[in-house]
């Protein structure tokens, strides 16, 4: 399945029927007065998150929705059917925005939450509903009320505990195949990983989930390499694992770049709980996998963990870090990251 995680979407809510004019015409029955039903509402438009979906493919091939009209009034007091409504169905973490991508109208995170982003037209009144005492045959009947159209942006943000991040080629791909059943493609050249990618990590009777995102290089929030539009996956991770390659020209240099990078994105990335890891401690000899890390050491202003995914060396102590960093509950998790929907 191709991955994709922001799609724009046409949508119109269904018009309402028009109410009816019509009056009781019965053999032997004086007077029969009118008798015109009012017309059914039009459909809403509802996006709900359902299970079994990780991206918004499904609205590369179909990017219009139109929910039904509602059906007109009738006589003897028949009311129009209501119109159906259009169901668009995201995976947790979708949030929906109005057209010029800044306005947000919904942020789905959960199974079975659902929110209705254009409601349909109310239906007209028959002439029955304006019966009175001093009109007693009225000839005259509403239509119904327009439904609402507009464009709509879908954007995912996957729902995971912990992300990984650092530049390309840093090991993220390989160590989150080693730590979970994930599958990611891994090559030794950059930009290797083309999309998001998660995985379950299961560590001292706990599970929690993990999230690798392309790499960073400087400039990336200007649009240089893939950019950083990858960077909304990790919004709402508990903890970012920042990965630095002990066999890159300077680690402390490798690190100020992605962390520049964070902070130019903004939205509280640079002020998440961070766990510092020199990987790839196999590849380089014991003199300068200790150089790399004083250096690391002097820009994190942290003693990083040495780890390396190929021999799973320090993997398990990079894995109980990000633990710690994570609530027991997720129930807890999933109440303070619940927004409330658009009613």
């Amino acid at each position: 399945m191709k991955f994709l995680d922001e799609a724009k979407v046409y949508i119109r809510s269904g018009d309402g029927g028009a109410g009816c004019v019509s009056f009781r015409r019965e053999k032997f029955i004086e007077f029969g007065g009118p008798d015109g039903g009012d017309g059914g509402k039009g459909g809403d438009v509802i996006v709900t998150c359902v299970d079994g979906l990780n991206t918004l493919i499904d609205y590369r091939y179909q990017q219009h929705f139109k929910a039904k009209t509602g059906g007109h009034g009738m006589g003897r007091n028949r009311h129009g059917a209501n119109g159906a409504d259009a169901v668009l169905k995201v995976p947790a973490g979708t949030q929906v925005f109005a057209e010029d991508g800044e306005t947000l109208l919904a942020d789905l995170t959960r199974t079975g939450q659902s929110a209705c982003v254009a409601r349909g037209g109310n239906g007209g009144f028959g002439n029955a509903y304006f019966k009175s005492s001093t009109n007693r045959a009225p000839r005259r009947a509403n239509p119904g009320q327009k439904g609402e159209e507009m464009t709509i942006i879908l954007r995912l943000k996957l729902i995971a505990d912990a992300g990984l991040v650092g530049m390309p080629n840093a090991g993220k791909s390989t160590f989150l195949s080693v730590v979970t059943a994930a599958k990611p493609k891994i090559a030794d050249y950059p930009f290797t990983t083309l999309h998001p990618g998660l995985g379950v990590v299961r560590i001292d009777g706990r599970e929690f989930v993990l999230a690798d995102i392309p790499g960073l290089i400087e400039g990336a929030h200007e649009g240089h390499g893939l950019g950083d539009r990858f960077l909304g996956h990790v919004e709402r991770c508990r903890v970012l694992l920042h990965l630095v390659d002990a066999a890159s020209a300077h680690a402390g240099e490798a690190y100020k770049i992605v962390r520049g990078e964070l902070e130019a994105y903004g939205v509280g990335l640079a002020d998440k709980p961070e766990i510092v890891a020199l990987s790839k401690a196999d590849v380089v000899d014991e003199k300068a996998l200790r150089q790399q890390a004083a250096r690391l050491k002097r820009a994190a202003k942290r003693e990083p963990l040495i780890l390396s995914s190929a021999t799973r060396f320090g993997v398990t102590d990079a894995l109980r870090a990000l633990a710690a960093e994570i609530p027991v509950s997720r129930k807890d998790r999933a109440e303070e990251t619940a927004a409330p929907a658009r009613a």
